[in-house]
């Protein structure tokens, strides 16, 4: 038996699992062969609806509206969307496939034969947004330049270092990599999945759509090769009895603690008391001085970072007002306000669209595409306010432990 495919049979069941790179052609083979002669009860594939429908809808780029995309705070998810999708395309135009061809194979294969289809991922958005959630600062940072260093990679993969990560010392390789760099995100993006495509493709077999639990016998289920060893672990655990298929608690965003939902007003709130602390202690001149410190260092970088991105002039002017405002405010950032604005001033055309996942992969790019100049006027003015928070609030504690060491003496 192939390394790439796994087999369990327990209970009258019959589960086959086809482990597949995403870009490659011997995968989009194997896939077909399979099917046809396993000729399954069900087949699983490693989507989501809104992965499928996108699949299928060739003309759905057209319906991007970035500017919702930015007011929902997703801006950093379409970024993340936009670099994974162009780092597989690059990768499949060497393997002359196009990314998800694998997929569609297995769903129109069975459509063919007549075997229904199920699709057993967990939501993308999802996925990311607890990935970005459950990780610190620091790892987000790591994520931002790690995404960053894969888009700009102009290094091509040969089609069989594609075929590569098909094999288990390949794959065992890259996931304790990302397990010690990035332990939290490998925990959302690999093991939660492991288990939530384990418990989808156990239901897919064990209960059909009508609610026999005996009219499904077997399912063949179409998965990524990195996720082979975790759902076969998985579902032997869930045939056996020892946990529950219940994807609820990963299937929604982490709950933050009272405390966590105090720490976003915390600093806020910090900053406003040292300002009061310094017209107190100083007087109005410190207390001038501290709000002009504020303004300037999170209005001008914040206005820098849109510079940098070539914003449009009225972009820029909002990082450089809004910026010391919603430093303090923690439902909103100014690199919303920015990039709405760059948005709706540069409103993106359909050839940006078309020539997204091309243009991501260049610095070029995303100055050329109005789309991605959105996302740079909207990252780069939220760094800089970012930095401009912090350099304020460093020298407003600075400014008032003078002022108080100089009372003292």
């Amino acid at each position: 038996m192939s390394q790439t495919k796994k087999v369990i049979e327990v209970n009258g069941k019959r589960i086959v699992l086809i482990g597949t790179a995403h870009v490659s052609k011997e995968s989009v083979e194997e896939v077909e062969r399979e099917i046809r002669e396993e000729k399954p009860d069900c087949v699983a594939i490693e989507l989501d609806q809104q992965r499928f429908e996108s699949l299928n809808d060739s003309e759905g780029y057209k319906n991007v509206d970035v500017v919702k995309i930015l007011r929902s705070g997703k801006g950093f998810l379409m970024l993340a969307n936009l670099v994974l999708a162009s780092f597989q395309k690059r990768m499949g135009d060497n393997a002359g496939v196009k990314p998800g061809d694998e997929m569609r194979a297995g769903i129109n294969v069975a459509k063919e034969l007549g075997i229904p289809s199920v699709m057993v991922d967990r939501p993308i958005q999802t996925t990311l947004r607890r990935a970005w959630a459950k990780t610190s600062f620091w790892g987000k940072s790591k994520l931002l330049a790690a995404l960053l260093a894969s888009a700009f990679d102009t290094e091509e993969v040969s089609t069989q270092e594609v075929e590569n990560l098909k094999n288990s010392s390949e794959m065992d390789s890259m996931m304790g990599e990302l397990s010690s760099a990035m332990p939290t995100v490998k925990e959302v993006l690999i093991d939660e999945r492991d288990f939530y495509l384990a418990a989808h493709i156990w239901k897919s077999v064990t209960k059909s759509d009508e609610g026999d639990n005996d009219s499904r016998k077997s399912v063949l289920a179409v998965l990524g090769a990195g996720h082979l060893p975790g759902v076969e672990r998985n579902l032997m655990r869930l045939s056996g009895g020892e946990i529950e298929p219940d994807t609820k608690e990963i299937s929604e965003l982490p709950k933050k603690s009272a405390a966590g939902k105090f720490a976003k007003w915390l600093i806020p709130l910090l900053i406003v008391a040292l300002i009061v602390v310094g017209f107190l202690i100083g007087g109005k001149e410190l207390a001038v001085d501290s709000l002009i410190k504020w303004f300037v260092c999170n209005g001008l970088l914040a206005g820098l970072g849109a510079i940098i991105a070539l914003g449009h002039p009225l972009a820029v002017l909002v990082s450089i007002v809004g910026a010391p405002f919603t430093s303090l405010c923690p439902f909103i950032g100014v690199g919303i306000l920015s990039g709405i604005v760059q948005a709706v001033l540069k409103k993106p055309k359909v050839r940006d669209l078309e020539s997204v996942q091309d243009d991501v992969s260049s610095v070029k790019g995303f100055y050329k595409n109005r789309l991605l100049r959105v996302l740079l006027v909207f990252i780069l003015s939220s760094l800089g306010s970012s930095v401009g928070f912090f350099i304020a609030g460093s020298s407003l504690v600075v400014g008032i432990t003078q002022s108080i060491s100089g009372m003292l003496n």
